[in-house]
């Protein structure tokens, strides 16, 4: 075999030694990945079972006095809101605040004279957001500005 043969076989034993290391390294990674994601996974889902545990417990107690159960639903919300907040989500608009179409989505608009217009004046439904990006946009009433009264149609 001449030198040059067996420099170009070192080569191609060199290629196929490095691909075979790419694929295993690219296998590794996957592999913690996935490990990595189940853990996430069950770290999420142990944060909600307390929550419901409690809805369990309302649910048993349904046939008790309405108040009671009016008062135990706010105590779970507020519970979940809780482990939205442990995980990094805080909640995502109020009223006053100017509208965001990146953190909010408008509902409706409504005339109100005693906020500047574009301001949110409710909150339909909020939403949630966190040092990754939103999970959702709030759901809001934005004031507009109330109609000019027209002096030709008498208003």
């Amino acid at each position: 075999m001449a030198a040059g043969e067996t420099a170009e076989v070192d080569w191609e034993e060199r290629w196929k030694r490095a691909a075979a290391e790419a694929d295993n390294a690219r296998k590794r990674c996957e592999r913690l990945v996935a490990e990595r994601t189940a853990a996430e996974r069950a770290l999420v889902a142990g944060a909600w079972l307390p929550v419901l545990d409690h809805l369990d417990l309302a649910l048993h107690h349904a046939s008790a006095d309405p108040a009671a159960i009016v008062q135990g639903v706010a105590q779970v919300r507020d519970e979940a809101r809780a482990v939205l907040t442990r995980l990094g989500f805080q909640p995502v608009g109020a009223e006053g605040e100017p509208f965001d179409p990146a953190r909010h989505e408008a509902a409706e608009a409504v005339e109100a004279a005693e906020v500047p217009p574009g301001s949110v004046v409710r909150v339909v439904r909020p939403g949630y957001g966190g040092p990754a990006g939103l999970l959702r946009p709030a759901v809001v009433a934005v004031a507009r500005p109330p109609a000019e009264k027209d002096a030709d149609n008498g208003g």
